[in-house]
């Protein structure tokens, strides 16, 4: 059976997730230094992260069809609703609220315009930041903010 491609826009609402959840490539230097920078930014400890290459990404997937196997692909899944690449990244920004908000006008523009912008950052992230051995392992801090 052929595959559906994915949307650019959110998907609707399957069952509301409790709190926001990050999926990120966890070998990814860039990835990396995103979340570690998400974290100190996010004061009041409202988004969640796990690796694409983790059980809960796995577990989500099962239940959102939309989720992509491609660890390039950065998701937010806020709401019930799956957002992907750029959408994913504006909308985890406005998340952060304070003047990262900002970031929602982005949201205004057409996805294949702001996922050009992502998949050409995609493509160079390893020779730009690295590939990492494993998988992030959160500090002490950080392990409430982790799932697997």
């Amino acid at each position: 059976m052929a595959e559906a491609a994915p949307s650019d826009e959110p998907t609707p609402p399957v069952a509301p997730s409790v709190t926001p959840i990050v999926l990120f490539d966890g070998v990814c230097g860039l990835c990396d230094r995103v979340v570690t920078a998400l974290i100190a930014r996010d004061g009041q400890r409202r988004l969640r992260y796990a690796p694409l290459q983790g059980t809960t990404a796995a577990a989500l997937r099962a239940r959102y069809a939309t989720i992509p196997t491609e660890l390039s692909t950065v998701v937010l899944i806020d709401e019930g609703h799956v957002y992907l690449r750029s959408r994913a990244v504006f909308r985890t920004l406005v998340l952060l609220g304070g003047r990262y908000r900002a970031f929602g006008v982005l949201l205004r523009l057409p996805a294949w315009l702001t996922d050009a912008g992502y998949r050409v950052v995609a493509r160079v992230r390893f020779v730009l930041f690295g590939r990492r051995d494993a998988c992030r392992v959160p500090t002490p801090e950080e392990r409430g903010l982790f799932l697997p």
